[in-house]
C-alpha cells in the first residue's frame, strides 16, 4: 500500500479509475452473461414443456399417434411406470428410456436434466423436461428433450468475445484516461513549473498584486489554489522588500559612523594615543565595515537596482596572480598556478572581489596551505581555490552559499567569518554568467571551490581587448 502512495498523482488516478471501470465491466459482463443464459434456458424449457403438454393432451384423449410428431430435432418419449417405452418420436429410442429412474424423478420434480448426446448418438448435450399424464391408476411420463449444442456454442463464443473485448476496451480507456488526466493536471504542472522558476531565481520581490503563478481560466479548485499561492507570494515579497529595505538602510546608516571611527582610530595610532587600544579596535572596525559593504551589495542585488555588470576582456590568469600577490603575508602560504592565456568577459573588480572572498575564506580555515589555480576546461575558464582545512560535508555544500550560514565545525564564528562571503561570490559570478561549485578535492586538499566562467570569443578578444589596470 505504501508503494501506491509514492506513485505520481497521474498514475494513482489512472489505477483508481481503471480499477473502478474494470470492476464495473466485469460485474456488468457477468450480469449480462447470466441474464442471457437464464433467458435462453427459459426459452428452451418453455419450448420443451409446450411440446410435452401437447403430447400429454394426446395421451389423456387416448389418441397417441405412432410415431409422435415433433418439430425440429426434439426427442419425445412416453414411458410407463415400469420404465417401458410405449411411444416416441422418430428421433427417440423405442426400447431404452431417455432418462434413468433417478433422472426421471428429478425431471418430474420440475427441474431440467442435461444429458450427454452420446446416449442418442448425437453431438452436443440435450436438455430434457418431463411431466406426467394419463389416468391415476396407470400414469405415464412424457419426456421431451431438445438439443442445445448450438446454443452452448453461441454462449461460448460470446464469453470468449467478452474476454477478448474487455482487455482491449480497458486498454483504450486507459489511453484516453491518461490523456484526459494529463490535460486536467496541466494547470497543476504549470503551477509547479512557475514555483520552480521562482525557487530557481531565489527572488520573489516583484510588484505587489502581479500574478506570479499562472492562474487557469476555469473556476475550479486549481484556480483557487493558484490565487491563494499568488497572494502568499505577494505577502512574502512585501516581507522580503521590508527586510531588504531595513538591511540597506541599516547598512547605509552604519557606513558613516564606522568610517568616522576608523579615521579617528587611524589618527590616534599616528599620534600614539591610547596605547594598543586603537590597533585592537581597528581590526573589529574593519570587519564591521566589510560586513556593511557586503550587506549593501546583497541588498542592492535583491532589489535589482545594481547596474549591469561592466564586462571587458580580462586575462583571468593575470588577475588571479595579482590577487594572490596581496596575500604574501597571509597566515598560511598561498600559491598560484596559471595555465595559458585565459581571456574572459567580466567586470574585473567584481571578479577580483569574488576571488578575494574565496582566498580569505580558505586562509581563515586552512591548516598549512592554500592553492589557487586558473586553467582552461573545454570552453570555460576554471578558477579554483583549495585548502587543507577541516573540509565541508557533501550535504552542506549547497547550504554554505546561503547567507549567514555557519557550519557547526571549525568553519564558524570563531574563525571570523560573517557567513556572507560565499553568498557574495555566487552573486557576483552569476552576474558574470558563470557558476560556483564545491567539488571533491584531491587527497591533499579537503575543500575546493571552483568558479566556472565562459571564455571570450577569440575574435572579440583580438578586436575589442581593452587594457584595464588592476588597482
Amino acid at each position: 500500500m505504501k508503494r501506491f502512495w509514492i506513485l505520481s498523482l497521474r498514475v494513482r488516478l489512472m489505477i483508481i479509475g481503471l480499477a473502478g471501470v474494470s470492476t464495473a465491466l466485469i460485474m456488468g459482463g457477468l450480469a449480462f452473461f447470466g441474464a442471457l443464459t437464464y433467458s435462453v434456458d427459459r426459452t428452451l424449457d418453455s419450448e420443451t414443456l409446450a411440446s410435452a403438454e401437447e403430447v400429454a393432451q394426446m395421451v389423456n384423449e387416448n389418441r397417441l399417434p405412432s410415431p409422435i410428431p415433433v418439430s425440429g430435432a426434439q426427442v419425445v418419449q412416453v414411458v410407463d411406470a415400469q420404465q417401458r417405452v410405449i411411444g416416441g418420436s422418430l428421433t427417440a429410442d423405442r426400447l431404452t428410456p431417455l432418462l434413468r429412474p433417478n433422472e426421471l424423478a428429478t425431471a418430474l420434480a420440475g427441474k431440467a436434466v442435461v444429458l450427454d448426446g452420446a446416449r442418442l448418438g448425437i453431438s452436443g448435450p440435450l436438455r430434457v423436461r418431463a411431466i406426467q399424464a394419463g389416468p391415476a391408476a396407470a400414469p405415464v411420463s412424457i419426456t421431451v428433450g431438445l438439443p442445445f449444442g448450438d446454443v452452448l456454442a453461441t454462449r461460448t463464443a460470446l464469453r470468449n468475445a467478452l474476454l477478448i473485448t474487455f482487455p482491449l476496451l480497458l486498454a483504450a480507456l486507459a489511453l484516453i484516461a491518461w490523456r484526459v488526466i494529463g490535460w486536467t493536471l496541466q494547470p497543476v504542472e504549470q503551477l509547479r513549473a512557475g514555483a520552480e522558476k521562482i525557487s530557481r531565481t531565489r527572488r520573489i520581490s516583484r510588484p505587489a498584486g502581479s500574478e506570479r503563478l499562472p492562474v487557469p481560466p476555469a473556476a475550479d479548485e486549481i484556480r483557487a489554489l493558484a490565487i491563494t499561492l499568488n497572494e502568499m507570494l505577494d505577502r512574502l515579497a512585501e516581507a522580503q522588500e521590508r527586510q531588504r529595505s531595513f538591511v540597506a538602510d541599516a547598512a547605509h546608516e552604519l557606513r558613516s559612523p564606522l568610517t568616522s571611527i576608523q579615521a579617528q582610530l587611524e589618527v590616534a595610532q599616528r599620534l600614539g594615543e591610547g596605547g594598543t587600544l586603537p590597533a585592537d579596535l581597528m581590526m573589529d572596525v574593519k570587519r564591521l565595515s566589510g560586513l556593511v559593504e557586503d550587506l549593501l551589495l546583497l541588498a542592492r542585488a535583491d532589489a535589482d537596482t545594481r547596474p549591469p555588470a561592466r564586462s571587458f576582456p580580462v586575462d583571468a590568469g593575470e588577475l588571479v596572480s595579482e590577487v594572490v600577490r596581496t596575500y604574501s603575508d597571509a597566515r598560511v602560504p598561498v600559491t598560484v598556478a596559471v595555465g595559458e592565456q585565459l581571456t574572459i568577459m567580466v567586470d574585473a573588480e567584481e571578479l577580483r572581489r569574488a576571488v578575494g572572498n574565496l582566498i580569505d575564506n580558505a586562509v581563515r580555515h586552512a591548516r598549512t596551505r592554500v592553492a589557487v589555480a586558473a586553467i582552461l576546461d573545454h570552453d570555460q575558464t576554471v578558477i579554483s581555490v583549495s585548502d587543507d582545512g577541516p573540509g565541508i560535508a557533501s550535504e552542506d555544500r549547497e547550504r554554505v552559499f546561503e547567507r549567514f550560514t555557519r557550519l557547526d565545525d571549525a568553519r564558524g564564528r570563531n574563525s571570523g567569518g560573517a557567513g556572507l562571503g560565499l553568498a557574495i561570490v555566487r552573486e557576483l559570478i552569476t552576474r558574470a554568467g558563470g557558476s560556483v561549485v564545491l567539488t571533491d578535492a584531491e587527497p591533499h586538499w579537503n575543500t575546493r571551490v571552483q568558479l566556472r566562467l565562459p571564455m571570450a570569443e577569440a575574435q572579440q578578444s583580438r578586436t575589442d581587448r581593452v587594457t584595464r589596470p588592476f588597482s
